[in-house]
């Protein structure tokens, strides 16, 4: 044994520990254990810095923003409805009809791009029924590392071992060879996940996730802390109405009523077989008769809508003149459309709004967002609004398009939106670009599956595809990645190549070799299911198949066995890559989504791989019998 094979071990089983301890974050170990392994001379740099070339770790980038794309188009929360349905309102029939459908696209398809796809899925279903997405992410990469089990495209370690089959000149593993003991270890997996395996997932939020969806008031909340609802009223203009063919800035309806105009529905354009009427909001993300805000310059016309806010007493003199009738339905209800929404602003001490008034500032010319109320001390603000001389900490109640709020968000120096209602987010997807995102994601498992190109290559065209479509922007792109994750496999990496060029690989298996001698095919099979799951853990269960796959035919051969039910094993346990966050791509994808550590992979992980190894002792020498 070499002392650059001692260095790698040691530096290994440090990593290890460190990892299990979780005393720092992964990614930090595991630059560490980069680091250590260039200082130590064991790699060079290129070697030590690949890791950041693989294509694992480029695809893992791609499918982060992949996976916001469908998030942010709403077609993930489309996705989600079927077993949604399915499940109702039961925690475990939910983890169990999302490993069902994950396991079953695994089989056809990627594992990595499986998950990629159904990961905001999963987020989404957890938030929707108010469970941490850290109880149903380990069980959805569990899933697709199952479901690859089922066929022969459904991991990279089946093809590996079915190729070393054909390459010695015996038949290759069939499309479905690998079927009957996936469907076994399918159902084990899934059954110990939902009786027992779900007990030991933690319920916890990833560090950056968002306030879990009860924390955050509703828009009818909101407006009822204002006391906005008596206030608001929907009004139709008359068609002799005098305020006809004048703009709001000439009727300057807050002196002469007290009510403000917050926004404005134009006729909907009769059609045949239909009497005229009104556009109402969120008919269809198609109708072009929209809300939108009710600014100086806007012209009102017979038939609009107005959706105002003011005294009872002012619209009820607006009604009794002739200028609008009172739409009775609108009166009670939601506050805001589909396309409008409210948010609480406050205004920072630098603020340039400080000392003046909102008719100085045309806010809502500048910013298409009506303020509809003041509180200053927690007091709301009575009289004219527009005239109040604006103090540091005002909090502003503003009313709007909710894509005017968001852009509210970016501002720093004037006022910060210090809370949005949960209407927000549903209301912000781009739901016209959903097909588009559809037609991405299609295109990437199309050529993934097919291998038209490398799957790397199909990730990276679907994400940039996404941005150029504008399902989201490049900047989102960007803020999509979960860096931890990336980069905590991009620095592991480089531990395979140190094992393999300094013979540390080696060195295990023909320790194993040797003490296999005169042993009898059973127990060849467990040694080498222990030590392919076990490498699996920390290095590509890819490169584990293609180092293993040789010399479980060789030492098949030599105790005159047939191979395939130990090549077939080496498949099997490569799948088995549950108990580390680094054992495989799906592993790293979940992590920073569910807020995992190390620990949470362990638990699970160890107690699936030996329940797998049971069930591969017993079915597959009854399918390849020795």
């Amino acid at each position: 044994m070499t002392v650059d094979i001692l260095l790698v071990y040691g530096i290994l089983l440090v990593t290890i520990i460190l990892f299990v301890t979780e005393r720092l974050r992964l990614d930090v170990v595991a630059l560490m254990s980069l680091l250590a392994l260039l200082l130590t001379g064991i790699l060079s740099p290129a070697q030590a810095l690949a890791g950041f070339a693989d294509p694992v770790v480029i695809m893992i980038a791609a499918l982060f923003v992949v996976g916001d794309a469908l998030f942010q188009t709403g077609v993930a929360q489309a996705m989600g409805r079927l077993p949604g349905k399915l499940a109702g309102d039961s925690e475990v029939r939910l983890l169990v009809v999302i490993m069902i459908l994950v396991a079953l696209l695994s089989g056809f398809m990627s594992s990595t791009g499986t998950v990629a796809v159904m990961l905001p899925v999963v987020v989404g279903l957890a938030w929707a029924r108010d469970l941490s997405p850290s109880k149903l992410l380990i069980p959805l990469s569990v899933a697709s590392l199952l479901g690859g089990m089922l066929t022969l495209i459904g991991t990279a370690p089946n093809i590996v071992v079915s190729n070393h089959l054909e390459a010695m000149g015996r038949d290759p593993f069939g499309f479905f060879s690998f079927t009957p003991i996936g469907l076994v270890v399918v159902v084990v997996g899934i059954a110990f996940m939902a009786l027992v395996g779900r007990r030991l997932l933690p319920d916890r939020a990833a560090p950056d996730t968002p306030a879990k969806l009860e924390d955050t008031p509703s828009v009818e909340e909101m407006a009822g802390s204002w006391e906005l609802q008596p206030r608001l009223f929907r009004l139709r203009v008359l068609p002799d109405s005098p305020l006809r063919g004048k703009s709001l800035e000439e009727l300057d309806l807050p002196d002469a009523f007290g009510v403000t105009v917050l926004e404005i529905i134009d006729p909907e354009p009769p059609r045949k077989g239909r009497l005229p009427g009104l556009a109402r909001p969120g008919i269809g993300h198609g109708d072009p008769h929209h809300p939108r805000p009710g600014l100086a310059e806007t012209t009102l016309s017979a038939g609009q809508e107005l959706l105002v806010e003011g005294s009872s007493d002012g619209v009820t003199r607006m009604v009794g003149r002739g200028h609008v009738s009172l739409l009775e339905e609108a009166v009670e209800g939601d506050p805001t459309a589909s396309e409008t929404g409210i948010a609480e602003v406050l205004l920072t001490p630098r603020s340039r709004l400080v000392g003046r008034t909102l008719t100085e500032l045309q806010f809502r010319d500048r910013y298409q967002l009506s303020v509809v109320g003041i509180k200053r001390m927690g007091t709301r603000l009575e009289g004219d609004i527009r005239e109040t001389d604006l103090e540091f900490g005002d909090m502003l109640l503003v009313q709007g398009p909710w894509e005017k709020i968001r852009l509210l968000q970016g501002e720093t120096r004037d006022f910060v939106v210090a809370m949005a209602p949960r209407e927000m987010g549903p209301a912000l997807q781009p739901l016209e670009r959903a097909p588009a995102a559809i037609a991405v994601m299609v295109g990437m498992l199309v050529l993934m599956t097919l291998e038209i190109v490398p799957a790397v290559t199909a990730v990276l065209l679907a994400a940039v595809a996404m941005v150029l479509v504008g399902c989201l922007t490049a900047a989102d792109a960007y803020r999509s990645v979960n860096w931890e994750s990336v980069v905590l496999i991009a620095a592991i990496l480089p531990m395979a190549t140190a094992l393999e060029t300094t013979g540390g690989m080696q060195l295990i298996v023909d320790g194993i070799s040797a003490g296999m001698e005169g042993t009898g095919p059973l127990v060849l099979l467990v040694v080498l299911f222990l030590l392919t799951s076990g490498l699996s853990q920390v290095i590509s269960n890819t490169a584990t198949a293609v180092l293993l796959a040789p010399i479980a035919y060789q030492l098949a051969m030599g105790i005159g066995a047939a191979p395939e039910p130990f090549l077939m094993t080496i498949a099997v346990a490569a799948s088995t890559a549950f108990a580390t966050p680094v054992a495989s791509p799906v592993n790293t994808l979940v992590l920073g989504p569910g807020g995992y550590k190390f620990g949470d992979f362990f638990k699970v992980g160890i107690t699936l791989q030996l329940l797998v190894l049971i069930v591969t002792v017993v079915v597959v020498p009854l399918l390849f019998p020795f």
